[in-house]
């Protein structure tokens, strides 16, 4: 059973093998890469079984143009030896309840939208954002978790400050949870 949980400061070394693994050292050149670098997550999950990390996924505080906040989620990573059993899903599925339960309005992502599409993630509702560096806008996703919260963003997505969100949002939603 794969339970998912938030991310423990022994966590760290595990989840970072996992994402050696997942994308190798081109996650480090990836355009989204400057607004992770150098912060701290506002939520950061794990997916755990038998004690062993074989999924990861974080949300980092952005802002949606203009001063406009918003979570940008990524990477989204599961051992290979796990996929296609609905791990990424059910990461998904907790770190969006997660996002809603914090409070936070919107998310946004760059990814596959064909995947990401099944969780309500569109290009139209960033299509007047921008991350520097993306040559494929199509793959910059969003979620509003309010209504219209990103009606009107335009701009470039910049790193902002984070404010504890994850210690907040794991009080409120139960230690873990299977998959």
């Amino acid at each position: 059973m794969t339970a998912i949980r938030s991310e423990h400061p022994a966590d760290v070394a595990a989840r970072e093998a996992l994402l050696d693994i997942a994308y190798g050292p081109v996650r480090f050149t990836k355009p989204s890469q400057p607004l992770r670098e150098g912060r701290e997550a506002a939520l950061a999950l794990v997916a755990v079984e038998h004690g062993r990390i074989v999924g990861t996924v974080r949300l980092w505080p952005v802002t949606a143009g203009a001063g406009r906040p918003a979570l940008l989620l990524g990477p989204l990573a599961v051992d290979p030896e796990c996929r296609r059993r609905g791990i990424g899903a059910a990461l998904m599925r907790r770190a969006i309840r997660a996002a809603r339960l914090a409070g936070h309005a919107a998310v946004l992502l760059v990814g596959d939208p064909g995947y990401y599409g099944r969780f309500g993630f569109t290009a139209e509702k960033a299509a007047a954002l921008s991350i520097a560096g993306l040559g494929e806008p199509d793959r910059l996703l969003a979620l509003e978790l309010d209504p219209d919260a990103l009606h009107g963003a335009r701009g470039t997505i910049r790193a902002r400050p984070s404010r504890g969100v994850s210690s907040r949002a794991a009080t409120r939603l139960p230690a873990a949870e299977a998959a």
